[in-house]
């Protein structure tokens, strides 16, 4: 496309562990950590738990191997990879929505998926520097209640986040990513891996946590928990969204793209897992309700911090690498606008960086104002922020996932996505069945039930 720069083959990830942990690093974050506990613990537990894994195996990794397939074949950004094949296949322009939605969705999550990142900064901060040392559980709460209520510091910790995001992405994926993922997401496992330990042993409450999460009570599995199951498959692998498209285009010819979506959605959950079982048996450890929302980390695991020795150490480390973590899924939702305006326009990665980042700022200011009070804006009885997490878990990923899968199984050449894949005849066609007709079945029958 004449006045473009496409993707080309010269940029990519420097072998395929680089990109299975960008990859990872794009599904590995606050989903696992923050909301993946939440909301199983809103939505009953174990039956969330059982639900959100069907989610993952039926529908989660036959479109993340989609999306990075299209990414590839391509080396282009998520919209210019669909206009590239419709005009290969001669197909409806319409398709093009699948990529304005993709940058929309990550446009629209990291905006307030920053402002909970910076609270991570915040504790971090708060722990390192004693600022909760001597609390009770019941001060640990109003201090979290502190925080979200002063506009004021959620805004300094949002920007100081975006910074971040804006100071690696426009490095690229060399100077920035790949060398950042090669270091912080070891320390993530490790870390997860102690406070899996601790909540083991100095809990008291590891099995009730356990059983919480695995005992599966069927009179949860209510259509509301279908859907959030299935909001949250999608957040968690970045689907929909067009960010393992994007990244797609930076993928080695010589990878196996069914075995990195394997091993991508096995970390992926194994993360929320584990993250469940360090967060509920401290939960009912100090008399924590599971259903209690989105502080529910920020205020049982600091509860903990505060009373186990060495607590300032392992807060502060968990905080930072929640921050980290959430970095490396930052990056991932920046990505697929930011290439497509890198292919567009004339402006350097740095300048199409700082534009990009400093509109998502500018919008994440709503999401401050509504947990502050200081926004009292509500559509359908949810403020600014819910109604974006709604919006982009329930409906934008998911319509998104159903048009990415429809394209991939129905008009894409069959030629074209076996070649991709890689896989045997009787795989790939196995695939192609889910692709074609299972994940929009079961995708649209939960989009109309959200809407209707």
């Amino acid at each position: 496309m004449s006045g473009q720069n496409p993707v080309t083959s010269t940029k990519t990830w420097a072998n395929r562990w680089t990109f299975l942990l960008a990859a990872a690093g794009s599904a590995i974050g606050l989903g696992n950590i923050w909301k993946f506990p939440y909301i199983a613990g809103q939505y009953g537990g174990g039956a969330f738990v059982m639900l959100y894994l069907i989610c993952i195996a039926v529908m989660g990794i036959p479109l993340l191997m989609a999306e990075t397939a299209i990414g590839r074949h391509t080396r282009h950004s998520p919209l210019n990879a669909i206009r590239q094949l419709t005009n290969e296949l001669g197909a409806s322009k319409l398709w093009s929505m699948i990529g304005w939605m993709g940058m929309l969705a990550g446009f629209l999550i990291l905006s307030f998926y920053s402002v909970i990142a910076g609270w991570s900064l915040s504790y971090a901060w708060q722990i390192v520097s004693g600022g909760f040392t001597g609390m009770t559980t019941d001060q640990v709460g109003d201090a979290f209640g502190g925080l979200v209520s002063s506009a004021d510091r959620q805004i300094f910790w949002h920007s100081a986040f975006m910074i971040l995001t804006f100071a690696i992405t426009a490095r690229g994926i060399h100077k920035g990513l790949e060398k950042g993922l090669q270091v912080m997401m070891p320390a993530l496992f490790a870390l997860l891996l102690i406070m899996l330990g601790y909540s083991m042993l100095e809990t008291g409450q590891f099995m009730r946590g356990f059983e919480f999460m695995f005992s599966v009570d069927f009179s949860k599995v209510t259509g509301e928990a279908v859907t959030a199951a299935l909001g949250q498959a999608f957040f968690t692998l970045s689907l929909g969204m067009c960010a393992l498209m994007a990244y797609g285009a930076y993928m080695p010819a010589n990878n196996s793209i069914p075995r990195t979506a394997l091993n991508v959605a096995a970390l992926d959950t194994l993360m929320a897992i584990v993250s469940g079982l360090i967060v509920f048996p401290i939960v009912f450890a100090y008399g924590l309700e599971p259903s209690a929302g989105p502080g529910l980390l920020f205020v049982s695991l600091t509860a903990a911090f505060v009373h186990m020795p060495m607590g300032e150490i392992f807060g502060f480390l968990f905080f930072v690498l929640v921050a980290i973590a959430a970095l490396s899924s930052a990056i991932s939702l920046v990505e697929p606008a930011l290439a497509w305006l890198l292919e567009r326009t004339p402006l350097s990665r740095t300048v199409a960086t700082i534009i990009l980042c400093a509109a998502i700022w500018f919008v994440g200011l709503g999401t401050v104002f509504a947990f502050s009070g200081d926004f009292t804006f509500t559509l359908f009885g949810k403020n600014f922020f819910d109604l974006l997490d709604y919006f982009t878990s329930n409906i934008l990923l998911p319509l998104g996932g159903l048009l990415i899968s429809i394209f991939a199984g129905w008009v894409i050449k069959r030629s074209t996505m076996m070649n991709e894949l890689g896989l045997s005849v009787g795989m790939f066609n196995l695939w192609r069945a889910m692709i074609r007709v299972v994940v929009p079945v079961c995708v649209l029958v939960v989009v109309i039930t959200t809407i209707f």
